[in-house]
């Protein structure tokens, strides 16, 4: 909603180029508690004060010698980039009525006046434009805390990779087919995995020696979109040592719940579970 003050304190410009119907208009306003209203006889001048003031309201004679409302009205959209002319347009020809909001004025007034009706109109003219101005400035605000929140979204990501970078031997992510889309270290090569396969079902990693028990229990976990923390399996070298690997992984979902993969980190923990036994 907009405060009755919001209303009263709004810019109005009074564009006529009879010097009576300005000071009608002029008193009309302020003896209705309008406390800042402005006036030009001249239209050539009304684009210059607008682009200066941004006025809330413009009320606009159509008939000026020398520069009628319609051209003002043209010149004036050079100015208001969003299309939105706060316009009320006073006329004494029924004719121009339709002209003048196709040409996008939002309201009209006939002369003679009737200054309630007069009143009237630029009461809830002045509402809709300030509660436009509202939603405008909102959108603005909204926009920026989302730019705001990406940014610290970024960096929090960034932080969080180097963090498991400095704590893991690798990071990793996976899309909803469980295929790798990004890896930090040598998790690729420990795994036995070429390219851009699945974890545990490439034929560089079938028949490697790999526990498969332990392998089947991760898999369902994943399978289950389960997350795991310092998950442990092994595989075992031809040259009989083995290698164990620790694993901690979460699933990733959309803002729609759509599952769209897993991230995690990983560590060759064969020096702590056989510290006497290590791969060369």
């Amino acid at each position: 909603m907009v405060d009755l003050s919001d209303i009263l304190g709004a810019k109005i410009l009074i564009v006529d180029d009879l010097e009576a119907n300005v000071r009608l208009l002029d008193r009309m306003l302020r003896q209705a508690g309008h406390t800042c209203v402005a006036s030009t006889m001249d239209p050539h001048e009304v684009c210059g004060l607008h682009r200066d003031n941004r006025y809330d309201l413009i009320l606009l004679d159509l008939e000026m010698p020398g520069m009628d409302g319609f051209q003002v009205m043209e010149g004036l959209k050079e100015i208001e980039a969003d299309g939105y002319l706060p316009i009320l347009v006073i006329t004494a020809q029924p004719d121009h009525k339709l002209r003048a909001l196709e040409a996008g004025a939002r309201d009209f007034i006939s002369k003679p006046f009737d200054l309630v009706e007069v009143r009237t109109r630029i009461r809830n003219l002045l509402e809709v434009r300030l509660l436009y101005r509202k939603v405008e400035n909102y959108s603005k605000v909204l926009e920026q805390t989302v730019k705001e929140r990406t940014a610290e979204l970024r960096e929090s990501e960034a932080r969080y990779r180097s963090l498991t970078e400095l704590a893991s031997d690798w990071y990793w992510e996976q899309d909803e087919s469980l295929r790798f889309t990004r890896v930090s270290g040598p998790v690729l090569e420990m795994l036995g995995i070429q390219g851009d396969g699945v974890a545990g079902e490439t034929k560089e990693a079938q028949g490697a020696g790999w526990n498969e028990a332990e392998r089947a229990i991760l898999k369902a976990k994943m399978a289950a979109r389960q997350p795991f923390l310092d998950f442990v399996y092994s595989r075992a070298n031809p040259d009989g040592s083995h290698q164990y690997f620790q694993v901690s992984g979460e699933p990733m979902f959309d803002l729609s719940g759509r599952f769209t993969g897993y991230r995690g980190i990983g560590l060759d923990v064969t020096a702590r579970m056989h510290p006497d036994k290590v791969a060369s």
